[in-house]
């Protein structure tokens, strides 16, 4: 009896030391990934608020002696040629973004429902085919959509993007929601329609609500990818007024020298929405699926 009761408990503490041991491993493993993404944010931000001479010293210089704002009055001003030029540029990425973001899930959503809920010949084959343009590199595409742009008239405008972002986003924003919807009931659906209900109805008040942060995901990811897009906006589009912000900061380069603080700065500030609109939806995607889980 003695043998066993000190077995028992020997074998929990092995265990509990392997648990924690994996546990610990995670945490570490966290943490490294905190700091590998976080200290280039942060030597950006530092680097935004240096004076031009301080950003060039070596070795760096860590934190500035006296910090300044003078690189985001700059981009801020109306008044001057470089913050008109930045404030054009970031409203021709919001704008992009933000079209390319509403039809995509005007487009994703319906097609994802069909994809989930329907029957017709050839679905699964279709269903692949929207999936098979990821399996190449967007650069494949450039020529051909250059062309495309330039007979539809399309050259130096924004409707070139957002119809490229468009194309290029569906496939898996469809994927995405298709997941959703096959993980909603049908009977809910049924329910719906015994009680009087249209399958749109049904699909409006009963599917939309639960599909909420599907659409949330779709929506997140449609909008960082024409956020940050840059190969089809430096090809598509050479006018000034029409630049987006990835190719507007590259006129902080210049052939004898470059302007780090102000590249820096507006780097930081191009990233500013991507990240204020992730936290917003990140609660809205949670209490989402808890009030989901308790309406339905």
């Amino acid at each position: 009896m003695s043998t066993t009761a000190e077995t028992v408990p020997q074998g929990l503490g092995r265990r509990r030391m392997r648990v924690d041991g994996w546990r610990w491993t995670g945490r570490i493993f966290l943490a490294f990934m905190l700091l590998y993404t976080a200290v280039p944010m942060i030597w950006m931000l530092i680097t935004s608020i240096k004076s031009g001479f301080a950003a060039m010293q070596f070795p760096p210089q860590w934190w500035p002696d006296e910090p300044t704002l003078a690189s985001y009055e700059k981009l801020l001003d109306p008044q001057n040629s470089v913050g008109q030029d930045f404030l054009r540029f970031f409203w021709n990425s919001l704008f992009v973004s933000t079209v390319t973001t509403i039809l995509s899930v005007i487009v994703a959503v319906p097609a994802a429902y069909a994809f989930s809920r329907f029957s017709f010949p050839g679905r699964n084959f279709l269903f692949f085919a929207v999936l098979l343009r990821n399996m190449f590199p967007a650069v494949i595409f450039l020529v051909p959509l250059f062309i495309l742009m330039r007979l539809l008239g399309l050259m130096n405008t924004h409707g070139s993007l957002i119809l490229t972002y468009l194309t290029f986003g569906l496939p898996l924003a469809i994927w995405l929601l298709k997941g959703f919807y096959d993980n909603i009931p049908v009977q809910l659906e049924q329910a719906a329609r015994i009680d009087g209900a249209t399958r749109f109805q049904a699909f409006i008040l009963i599917v939309m609500p639960l599909s909420t942060p599907g659409i949330i995901a779709t929506a997140i990811y449609s909008f960082i990818g024409a956020w940050n897009e840059y190969i089809y906006a430096y090809t598509f589009l050479t006018k000034n007024d029409q630049l987006t912000l990835p190719v507007g900061i590259q006129r902080f380069f210049s052939e004898n020298t470059t302007d780090f603080p102000g590249l820096m700065a507006a780097s930081f500030m191009m990233s500013v929405p991507v990240v204020v609109l992730f936290l917003v939806l990140q609660r809205y995607f949670v209490r989402a699926l808890t009030e989901g889980a308790v309406k339905h």
